[in-house]
C-alpha cells in the first residue's frame, strides 16, 4: 500500500516571496494577480509541492478568470495538512489576497466569512459583537474554509465538527460560475459540498451559524488511571463542554485530561481538586511533556471568552514550527474502550516515535465525507516526531489494530490505508462522486490524492 506521504524534506517551510507588485505600475487603483513564490513545502515540511509558485488573485473575478485558463487548480488553505491533499501538478492558488470579509447578520444569527479568514481572527471579531461559534479546533491559526473542507473538529460529546456550523457555501466551479449552496435551499446537494476536499470548486465564502457568546474555564488534571475508562469512559468525556485525554502511550496512565467547562452565568464554584482520580495540575501545562506552556490557552480554572479557551493554543502565538507529523483516526463511539485497548496493546511500538496522542469525542453529522458522518465518534490523534521512515511502519500497525472498528482517517493527515479500504467506510461516497461529476466534469480540481482516495470507483 502506498502511503500518503511523499518526498520528505528537512528544515522549515519557506515563507512566500512576492514576485511583482500589488498594483500595476503607472496605473493607480488597478490591481493585478500577484505571482507568489510560496512555501515549497506544507506547514510540516514533509510534502514538497510540485508547483514552485502560487497564484494569488485579489478579486473573485480574477479567480474566475484564472480557473477558466488553468487545466488543473488546487486551492491552498493555511497549509496545515500532512499529506498530498493540497498538492497539484497544475496551478496552486491562495485566496489570502481576497478581502477578508466578516459580515454578521443579526437577524439570522449567522456570519458570512471569506474563505481565507482564520478562526483566531474570526473568534475575536464575533465575540466583540456578542456572538460565538459552537466549537473550535486545537489550533486557531487554521483557515475556516480549509478546516471545514477536510472535516477538522474540536472536542465535546454534543459538538459536531467545524463543518456542522456551515449554513451556506459559495464556490467558483470549473466553468467559472459562482455558485451558492445552502442547507435550507439545497438539501440534496449541500451535505456533499461542505466536507468536499476542494474537489467541487474553489470555496470563496461560507455562512456559519452563530450562538450567543459564552465563557469557558479550562482545568488540567494529571495521572488518570486508564482503567477508569473501562467503566466510566462516557462519564469522563461528558463531564464538561469539551474534554481531551492526552497520553504518550508509555504507561497505562493518561498523562493529562484537559477539561473545558462552559460558564453560563452566576458565580462559578472553584474547579474540582480531582477528576476521576486524576489530580489538578499545580500550574499551566503543555500537552507534550516537558514543553513550555507559554503558547497554550489560559488554564488553572480562569474563566475567559470561548475563543480564548476552546483551542489548546493561543491565537497570538504560533505553537510550533512544524517539527512534527500528525495522524488521526475516527472510530464509532460505541467502540471507544475496545479501540483504546487495541492501541494500548501496541504502545511499545508507538511511544518511541510519538510526541503526544489526544483522544476526543465528536457528535455525529450528516455530511457525506465527514469522518463523523452517521455516527458519534471518538478520535485518536497522534502527533509524531518528524521522521516519516520511522513513523510509517508504526502507523500501519495502528491501522491494523483499529481495522475491526471501521476507523476513518482524517483527510488532511497521514495514513497508509488502501483507497478501497477508505472508500468502504463512507456510505455516501457514491453520491459524492456523482456530485463531483456534476460540478467538475473535467476534473479541474481533482488532484492525485482526491482521485485516488475519493473519485475512483
Amino acid at each position: 500500500m502506498a502511503p500518503t506521504v511523499a518526498r520528505p524534506l528537512c528544515g522549515h517551510p519557506r515563507r512566500p516571496e512576492v514576485r511583482g507588485r500589488g498594483r500595476a505600475p503607472g496605473r493607480p487603483g488597478v490591481r493585478h494577480t500577484r505571482l507568489v513564490t510560496y512555501k515549497v513545502t506544507n506547514w510540516a515540511g514533509n510534502i514538497a509541492f510540485r508547483a514552485d509558485h502560487v497564484e494569488r488573485p485579489s478579486t473573485v473575478a480574477e479567480l474566475r478568470s484564472l480557473i477558466g485558463r488553468a487545466g488543473k487548480v488546487r486551492v491552498l488553505g493555511s497549509g496545515h495538512s500532512f499529506n498530498e491533499i493540497a498538492d497539484s501538478a497544475g496551478a496552486l492558488v491562495s485566496l489570502d489576497g481576497l478581502p477578508a470579509e466578516v459580515e454578521i447578520d443579526t437577524a439570522s444569527a449567522t456570519v458570512r466569512v471569506a474563505a481565507s479568514v482564520r478562526y483566531g481572527d474570526l473568534g475575536r471579531r464575533l465575540h466583540e459583537k456578542g456572538y460565538a461559534l459552537p466549537n473550535l479546533a486545537s489550533l486557531p491559526h487554521i483557515s475556516v474554509a480549509g478546516s471545514c473542507a477536510t472535516g477538522t473538529h474540536g472536542s465535546g460529546d454534543a459538538n459536531g465538527g467545524l463543518a456542522t456550523a456551515v449554513a451556506a457555501i459559495e464556490m467558483v466551479t470549473a466553468s467559472g460560475d459562482l455558485v451558492t449552496l445552502s442547507r435550507a435551499a439545497d438539501p440534496g446537494r449541500f451535505p456533499g459540498a461542505v466536507v468536499a476536499l476542494g474537489a467541487l470548486g474553489a470555496v470563496v465564502g461560507l455562512t456559519l451559524d452563530l450562538v450567543p457568546a459564552f465563557e469557558v474555564r479550562q482545568s488540567v488534571y494529571e495521572g488518570l488511571d486508564a482503567r477508569v475508562l473501562d467503566d466510566h469512559f462516557d462519564d469522563v468525556v461528558s463531564a464538561a463542554y469539551s474534554v481531551s485525554l492526552f497520553t504518550d502511550w508509555r504507561t497505562s496512565a493518561v498523562n493529562q485530561v484537559w477539561v473545558k467547562e462552559r460558564m453560563d452565568g452566576g458565580t462559578p464554584a472553584e474547579p474540582a481538586a480531582g477528576f476521576f482520580g486524576a489530580v489538578a495540575a499545580d500550574g499551566p501545562r503543555h500537552p507534550v511533556p516537558g514543553v513550555s506552556p507559554i503558547h497554550c490557552t489560559q488554564q488553572m480554572g480562569e474563566p475567559g471568552p470561548w475563543f480564548e479557551r476552546l483551542p489548546h493554543f493561543r491565537p497570538d502565538f504560533t505553537p510550533s514550527s512544524g517539527e512534527e507529523l500528525q495522524s488521526e483516526f475516527m472510530v464509532p463511539r460505541r467502540h471507544a474502550v475496545a479501540a483504546f485497548h487495541a492501541v494500548d496493546a501496541i504502545r511499545e511500538h508507538i511511544a518511541p516515535v510519538l510526541q503526544i496522542s489526544e483522544i476526543r469525542t465528536i457528535a455525529a453529522d450528516d455530511l457525506w465525507l465527514s469522518p463523523s458522518q452517521g455516527r458519534d465518534t471518538v478520535a485518536f490523534h497522534f502527533t509524531w516526531v518528524k521522521d516519516p521512515q520511522a513513523v510509517l511502519p508504526v502507523l500501519a500497525r495502528i491501522e491494523d489494530a483499529l481495522a475491526p472498528f471501521d476507523a476513518r482517517p482524517h483527510w488532511g493527515k497521514l495514513f497508509t490505508l488502501a483507497p478501497a479500504v477508505v472508500a468502504s467506510r463512507y456510505e455516501r461516497l457514491g453520491d459524492f462522486r456523482a456530485l463531483a461529476r456534476e460540478y467538475d466534469p473535467r476534473g479541474v480540481f481533482a488532484n492525485e490524492f482526491v482521485t485516488r482516495h475519493v473519485l475512483t470507483g
